[in-house]
Formats: C-alpha cells, structure tokens, sequence
C-alpha cells in the first residue's frame, strides 16, 4: 500500500506540471471504492489551482471545488503529455490543457471523490478524523505524548490508527520504532515522555529520509513520472526477518500485529 512518502513523492511528481491547467475532459473506468460524486463532464472548464496532501490523500485544489484522491492498495498515478488508451486497470483519466492525469489501480481500493471544499460533509467524512500531520508544525513532541498517555494499545497500533499522528504506515512504523529503540508490542501509555521525544523525532526523521530517496517500491509503485523509489534498500528491520540487524548483528524477528507484519530488533528495542 502507498504510504504517506510514497503519496507526497507522487504529489511533488506531478503537482507544479498540473497547476494552472484547464480541464479538457475526464473519463471514469470501472468503479473504484467510492464514487466520484458528479458526472465527470461537470469538471470540464475548471482550473487546477494547486495540488496539497492530507494523511495519504492527494487533495487537487480546482476553480470550483476539490478532488480526493486516494491510491488505496495498488494505486498509482502518472501526468504525462501523451498517454496510451486507458486499459482495463486505468479508472480515472483527467485531460488537462498541460496533460493527463491517469489513475491506474489493479485492485480498485482507491477513489477519487469531488467536493465543494474542504467544509463539504464529503470530504470531512473522509478527512475529519485524521491526525496532525507527522511532518508539519502541528506534530508537537508534549502533544503527541499527552496523547499516547491516553491509549492502551499497543504503540505501532497506535501509529497505525492515523488519529494521533496521520500516515505512519507500516513500514515506516516499524522503521520509526527502531530507530527510537522501542519494542512495537509496548503499550502507548507505557512510554515514558523521553521515549516519545525520540519516538517523535525518528518519525519525522524516518519519513523525511523516504521522501528523499523516492518512497519505498516493494511491487510496483512508482512516481507520476514513472520513477520508481529507494527507501527499502536501507530499512533497518522491514521486510528483513532472519537477517542480521545492521546495529547490533541480532536476527530481526517479525510478528503479526492487526494482521500486519510488524518487524523489529529484540535486542535494539526495548519493551
């Protein structure tokens, strides 16, 4: 699933080509997980104003209302001049005066939604529970350890949740937690305010390092330009059970937590 770097990478992949552009046309493939809300000749004339990211949704900012766009399990979009016919895979194409804007998800669990704005019942239904986000001025360190005092689960499930903080998915859970040296089955409200402050700081720093080397392409993602990301080929302990941990030579174990991989360094991290 992409996860927020691998969302912002898209967005930054994309945006400034789209902005300012008129749209020509739009054209819905088969249906994806939620439906776009108008008919798709109602875009037709608008302007991309600005292209913005919220938890992992792409919020398309237009002359007259927003797009949500949501890549779900298996979605990837590209922005080019000139595209092929849309094939059985592509469910949103949006022609534009500067190029087309094309959806492509195998597994149908993105969507893309039109809203009047961010006040539309639409789109808070689907933003309005979201956390602050990890990597601007609203993550603050004494807030968001207030706020894990406040919860029982476990702490990689409560990254997980997105109510707290929005976007820490899996792999850059696990990444966060061992570079904070925190075991990922420890309860939140266990964790003592030094522990969150480094919790805090690697998850910002974590995120940081995957948008810069591009997201993390475990199958098939890749940018709007075709790109394809680095960031697994230096995690620490996702994906790596039974190798050597790069810090301290111990076998990485991986355990299912909410029926998700979780993978950590028993020495390293510390319940």
């Amino acid at each position: 699933m992409p996860e927020l770097p691998e969302v912002e990478v898209t967005r930054l992949s994309f945006s400034e080509g789209i902005r300012g552009a008129t749209i020509l046309a739009a054209r819905l493939g088969l249906p994806l997980r939620w439906p776009l809300g108008i008919q798709p000749q109602q875009l037709q004339g608008q302007t991309v104003q600005a292209v913005r990211r919220r938890g992992k949704y792409l919020l398309i900012d237009l002359s007259d209302g927003l797009l949500l766009m949501h890549l779900g399990m298996s979605g990837s979009v590209i922005f080019a001049d000139v595209l092929a016919l849309a094939g059985k895979h592509d469910h949103f194409d949006l022609e534009t005066s500067l190029g087309t804007l094309r959806l492509n998800d195998p597994r149908r669990f993105g969507a893309v939604v039109f809203a009047s704005g961010e006040d539309d019942p639409v789109a808070h239904k689907l933003l309005g529970r979201l956390g602050v986000e990890p990597l601007g001025d609203d993550f603050d360190a004494l807030i968001f350890y207030q706020s894990l005092q406040q919860r029982k689960a476990p702490i990689k499930q409560v990254l997980l949740a997105g109510d707290v903080v929005v976007g820490v998915g899996n792999i850059y859970a696990s990444e966060a937690l061992f570079l904070a040296g925190i075991r990922p089955t420890t309860r939140a409200n266990r964790l003592s305010r030094p522990r969150v402050l480094r919790l805090h700081g690697a998850i910002r720093q974590v995120l940081v390092r995957a948008v810069e080397k591009g997201g993390s392409t475990l199958r098939d993602f890749s940018n709007a330009q075709g790109e394809s990301g680095h960031f697994q080929l230096e995690a620490m302990v996702y994906a790596r059970e039974g190798e050597a941990c790069r810090q301290c030579g111990t076998a990485i174990k991986s355990i299912r937590q909410g029926q998700r991989s979780t993978f950590f360094c028993p020495l390293c991290q510390k319940p």
